[in-house]
């Protein structure tokens, strides 16, 4: 066998009996969710060979992690490397000689172990639901035997049986450095992580590439977690401008039945806009945490997007009467501002005061309403056939819209982030879910009402742009950490 293991990179052997999870430990750990890359399935057997999945930042690798075949026949192996060895407590040579030896026999172990004897260090998988027998006793001391720095985990796999983590645990301690849990199909970035310092506390030669990959695998979530916030930021931005519009003649507005099908039309064509927003800026959000089978719809082409016309939504998401009237208030307070600052100062404060007003008690009658599309008339262009007028739809005009779409997003958010990589069932980026705004405190409420106010207005305040991008970032480090 070709050398796996380089003197120059750190690399563990992902090692254990068939259909222990070790293949869904790696997907998940690594982030891949790809069967062309690391297939995951319940049929044992399926790693036949030894797989190196290469962790790498700017070019340069940074560890190596092999995924390798399961122990078939560890009870026989083991008694052939006692025989092998002789007299004595086998070792790494034993170990050597074993995979050395003429015939086809043992060709999963020997093929699992060639990485340990190159220099890899080992990650056991065992599920401590299954009973402790013989066979992965014998496992436990074959691996003892190489030497290698050993971290076992205990894969609890999602509706597996109960069985004796204890005494798992304890037959565990004696054969291996360190013993950790880790649910493959559950595990979000922080258990990731976790994993990622266990390695340092088993592995001393290549502490200090460790360290480095350590620093740079959260530096890189920092980042990601940056580019989530642009991708909000951008689709709140586009979604709050959004307008739709349509010219009619003035005789055709006259008639009630053309002007209700016409308004009808345009606020469909509001709504699909709307969702084509929605479905980039999730689809955007997929990409940075590396999802495929995680999608924002089955059928891409029938995306629907946030339902506002549930009532569920405006009860779920936005914010709660009182929140939006205060969130209001500031941002009317600060329009009116604007009005003084016109002016001069020649009004006296009274645009600040009549802007508040007028901003909360319209949030509050109006906030827990369902979406108004309402249609407005603006004079159109002279042409000769007569006078003309656009229809414009967007956006609605109920004061809960900007807090219900970013809730929206937030929530499936969240799910994006709960997903593990180690799961290969296809699923739907489903709305379902208690929205995040009400709970955001005071300040970033108002800084995001007025930023809100300038967007539906079509002039986003680009000053509060860098403050509304840090309070969004905020908000998305909030969210992953409360993600379960």
């Amino acid at each position: 066998m070709n050398a796996i293991v380089s003197d120059a990179v750190p690399a563990f052997a992902v090692v254990g009996r068939v259909n222990m999870g070790k293949s869904a430990v790696l997907a998940t750990l690594l982030e891949i969710d790809d069967n062309e890359l690391i297939r995951v399935s319940p049929t044992p057997g399926e790693t036949t060979r030894c797989q190196a999945h290469r962790v790498v930042f700017g070019g340069r690798e940074c560890v190596r992690f092999i995924d390798t075949p399961g122990f078939s026949q560890p009870v026989e192996a083991m008694r052939e490397i006692q025989r092998l060895h002789g007299e004595g407590t086998p070792d790494l040579e034993a170990i050597r000689r074993f995979i050395r030896a003429p015939g086809d026999s043992f060709g999963d172990e020997k093929r699992l172990l060639e990485p340990l004897v190159q220099g890899a260090g080992v990650l056991y998988v065992v599920d401590p639901s299954k009973p402790l027998r013989d066979d992965f006793l014998a496992e436990m001391e074959i691996l003892r035997w190489t030497g290698r720095p050993r971290l076992a985990l205990l894969n609890r796999r999602e509706g597996a049986p109960g069985g004796d983590e204890e005494a798992w645990k304890s037959r565990l301690g004696g054969a291996f450095n360190l013993t950790r849990s880790f649910d493959a199909h559950r595990a979000r970035f922080p258990e990731r992580l976790r994993l990622l310092k266990s390695l340092l506390e088993i592995e001393e030669t290549h502490r200090d590439a460790l360290t480095a990959t350590i620093r740079l695998v959260e530096s890189e979530w920092h980042t990601r977690r940056e580019e989530a916030a642009e991708a909000i930021l951008g689709f709140l931005e586009d979604a709050l401008m959004l307008r739709v519009s349509s010219t009619l003649p003035e005789k055709d507005l006259a008639l009630p039945s053309r002007r209700s099908r016409e308004s009808e039309a345009l606020a469909a064509r509001y709504l699909a806009k709307l969702a084509e927003l929605e479905q980039k800026c999730l689809a955007r959000l997929l990409g940075i945490h590396r999802h495929h089978l995680l999608k924002a719809d089955a059928d891409p082409s029938a995306y629907h997007g946030i339902d506002l016309e549930s009532a569920e939504t405006w009860t779920k998401w936005g914010l709660g009467r009182t929140q939006l009237a205060a969130a209001a208030t500031i941002a009317g307070g600060a329009a009116g501002l604007a009005v003084d600052a016109a002016t001069g100062g020649l009004t006296h404060g009274a645009g600040a005061v009549l802007g508040a007003l007028t901003g909360g008690a319209a949030a509050w009658f109006k906030g827990g309403s369902l979406p108004d599309l309402s249609l407005d008339l603006r004079g159109g262009v002279k042409l000769s056939a007569g006078d003309h007028k656009s229809l414009i739809v967007g956006p609605p005009s109920n004061p809960n819209f900007p807090w219900v779409l970013l809730d929206g997003v937030l929530v499936r958010y969240q799910k994006i982030l709960n997903r593990a990589h180690g799961r290969r069932d296809v699923e739907i980026l489903a709305g379902a879910g208690t929205g995040f705004t009400r709970s955001f405190p005071g300040p970033r409420r108002a800084l995001l009402a007025k930023w809100f106010g300038s967007c539906l207005k079509g002039a986003p305040n680009r000053a509060l742009e860098p403050d509304v991008f840090s309070a969004l970032v905020e908000t998305l480090a909030e969210n992953s950490a409360e993600a379960t």
